[in-house]
């Protein structure tokens, strides 16, 4: 899974991060890398906490809630 969160307001408006990872939804909680960075997280490594609150596999509409 690749994913973007991209900043538009506050203190880190206009910075980015991007995550790049296996998101298997079958388990609880999982650990995913930052692999990239602009702005004001040039630089910075670490990883993302998901956690998947409610899946409607029809629609394919997933509620995350990520920590990073």
């Amino acid at each position: 899974m690749s994913m973007s969160f991209v900043f538009v307001d506050g203190p880190n408006n206009g910075s980015c991060i991007s995550l790049l990872g296996n998101n298997r939804s079958t388990v609880p909680v999982r650990k995913m890398p930052i692999v990239g960075d602009t702005g004001v997280f040039l630089l910075t490594g670490g990883y993302a906490i998901a956690q998947t609150h409610r899946a409607d596999f029809k629609s394919a509409t997933p509620l995350l809630d990520a920590m990073l």
